[in-house]
């Protein structure tokens, strides 16, 4: 079997260069976002999620329940810890929730 050469590059490697060429990260951020919030919230929490929007490193959360939304705020910083642990990095760093 032949060693892999140098200059070939696994294709992890060759998507993200694509994805950097290309200026794409804020859009797949935007997608993992919404994807890591309904994972880690769960379906009680995502039935009432009604639209999720990152701006910067802002995410805000809207919400169809006045109560669920005051119960969450009591947890914002471990909300935010959650999500950025499961992204791999630090992408939100403030959450608003409406």
């Amino acid at each position: 079997m032949k060693k892999r050469n140098s200059e070939n590059m696994s294709i992890g490697d060759v998507l993200k260069e694509f994805v950097d060429h290309n200026k794409l990260q804020k859009g797949l951020d935007k997608v993992t976002v919404r994807e890591v919030w309904n994972e880690q919230m769960g379906p009680a929490i995502q039935k009432y999620t009604t639209a999720i929007k990152l701006e910067g490193s802002t995410l805000y959360v809207q919400l169809s329940s006045s109560v669920l939304r005051e119960e969450l705020s009591y947890g914002k910083d471990k909300i935010i810890k959650m999500l950025n642990e499961e992204l791999g990095r630090e992408l939100v760093k403030k959450l608003v929730l409406r």
